[in-house]
């Protein structure tokens, strides 16, 4: 049962997963098409709540054997999924003793976060994994990009205040509001709705959109390169112990808890 729910590997644990993935689509669908303005007229009403009960139904039985399976419930309950899983039927029950919390069935499209647990699949864990080290390990880096960014966007926004503000140009009579106005710029949205009046406020603007533009690629070469570099083959194996994924291929012991990574054996 655990390798049928919670690993990929098998044929078994491949056609749950989509089979759970075409329901989480289903479901959604549901949810989406319950909003029409006809679904509160009969009998699509009668269908919507009884589809959207019956999805209920099947999610709520599929958490509580997830529930079942690990052999530590809690740390899968407190988990990113446990929580969307708890998340996706909640909504339902507490419709049935709080009036008015029906509203809160736009929170079941949380299901569709779901659709992840491809990544178990092997193709899909590689890449997923690889982004999360990259992004973990490019950290120091990002934030030190961000750091820049917002110096940039003091800078400019102290300027367009003294230079604007004395034009009386109330977008810019303070620095928290031209900062507005630099963070639209320096992105190249320019929404247009805040713009420079004087000769030194449009040479400023330029040179803001330019230094933009400039910045674009920079996180995404610090990606890349991490990318590159921590890429690596990796299964599609959930730790029985603490339900770690991303495991070589090679691996016969858990990384993050030293457990045997087959359910079948005992550690030494």
């Amino acid at each position: 049962m655990h390798e049928i729910i919670f690993e990929a590997d098998t044929p078994a644990g491949k056609r749950f997963d989509i089979a759970l993935i075409i329901a989480i689509v289903l479901s959604v669908a549901v949810v989406v098409l319950s909003t029409l303005p006809h679904a509160e007229e009969e009998p699509y009403r009668t269908t919507f709540y009884s589809l959207e009960w019956g999805f209920t139904a099947l999610f709520t039985i599929e958490y509580v054997l997830r529930l079942i399976v690990v052999r530590r419930p809690l740390r899968y309950a407190t988990s990113f999924f446990g929580i969307i899983d708890l998340l996706s039927i909640l909504p339902a029950f507490l419709g049935l003793l709080i009036p008015g919390s029906e509203r809160l069935l736009v929170v079941r499209t949380l299901r569709l976060l779901r659709v992840f647990r491809v990544f178990k699949l092997a193709r899909y864990l590689r890449e997923a994994t690889a982004l999360r080290e990259a992004v973990c390990t490019s950290r120091h880096k990002i934030a030190v990009f961000m750091t820049t960014v917002l110096i940039v966007i003091l800078i400019a926004s102290t300027v367009m205040h003294v230079v604007e503000g004395g034009a009386e140009n109330e977008s810019f009579d303070s620095i928290p509001g031209a900062m507005y106005w630099a963070v639209i710029t320096m992105t190249t949205v320019g929404y247009g709705d805040v713009i420079p009046v004087t000769v030194v406020g449009k040479i400023t603007t330029a040179a803001l959109v330019l230094v933009g533009y400039s910045l674009i690629i920079v996180p995404t070469g610090i990606l890349s390169a991490e990318i590159s570099e921590s890429r690596k083959r990796v299964t599609t194996q959930a730790c029985p112990h603490c339900m770690a994924e991303g495991h070589d291929r090679d691996a016969r012991y858990c990384k993050r808890c030293g457990e045997r990574l087959d359910p079948g054996e005992t550690s030494p």
